[in-house]
């Protein structure tokens, strides 16, 4: 059900959330790491729910960026797992109610297995036209930037007369709107190297909410924290510059 208090002509296109506190969520249970991860893949199903009953057209999730694989192996099979364990549940279902899924991120350092995984996520769905989902998975921001300048100057492009319009097509983000709305979760007020191109203009919303416990009415408060803005994109400035 729709919050009252959104303004229903006004939700952002584009939501994209840093999915932080799992491993604080777990340790207030004294629980592992891991315990908190499996209660953030339920999270994720309910917000991708929530996202599109809410009107949201674009989400897009930070699972695993460049940065998490200094985290103990042990953890990081645990993440994989549950990705193979989350496309082998709901894959059928997601494609069955037409959404699109792409996998942002880097191929380094993903095994066969992992790689074939991500081909048949995207395979799978790519026609799909009622929601878009990309996931962040073995993401960095900085990295995406040099990924995609490498590959456009493979594919003939001139670094000497580089522009943002011509360096877009090669970003992970390509032909996808950039975010409206970033939503931290877990206290943390920080980007963490996550859609560092893409979010220049986005509005941010921090909660203290840990991952496992973000609900519908957590993003419908966010997104009523984004509609009581004035977005302005750099064409108004408030201070003066010497």
């Amino acid at each position: 059900m729709k919050n009252k208090n959104l303004y229903l002509s006004s939700i952002p296109n584009h939501v994209a959330i840093i999915m932080d506190g799992n491993g604080r969520w777990a340790q207030s249970l004294k629980r592992p790491r891991l315990y908190g991860h499996q209660a953030g893949v339920k999270a994720v199903r309910r917000i991708v729910k929530s996202s599109s009953e809410l009107g949201i057209k674009c989400l897009t999730l930070y699972s695993f960026s460049t940065e998490n694989w200094a985290r103990p192996k042990a953890e990081i099979a645990g993440l994989f797992n549950l990705l193979r364990k989350y496309v082998s549940d709901d894959l059928e279902i997601l494609n069955k109610n037409g959404v699109c899924i792409r996998i942002l991120g880097s191929k380094r350092g993903l095994n066969s297995e992992m790689l074939k995984l991500v081909e048949r996520v995207e395979s799978t769905t790519k026609t799909n036209k009622s929601f878009q989902l990309n996931i962040a998975f073995n993401y960095g921001g900085r990295d995406e930037i040099i990924r995609a300048v490498a590959k456009a100057l493979d594919a003939g492009e001139s670094f000497d007369t580089m522009n943002e319009e011509a360096l877009s097509p090669y970003l992970d983000t390509a032909g996808l709107p950039e975010p409206d709305l970033v939503i931290r979760t877990g206290e943390e007020k920080r980007l963490s190297n996550f859609l560092t191109w893409q979010t220049v203009y986005s509005e941010f919303v921090f909660t203290n909410v840990l991952w496992p416990d973000f609900n519908q009415l957590h993003l419908s408060e966010a997104v009523l924290e984004y509609q009581n803005r004035q977005r302005r994109f750099g064409s108004l400035v408030d201070f003066d510059v010497a």
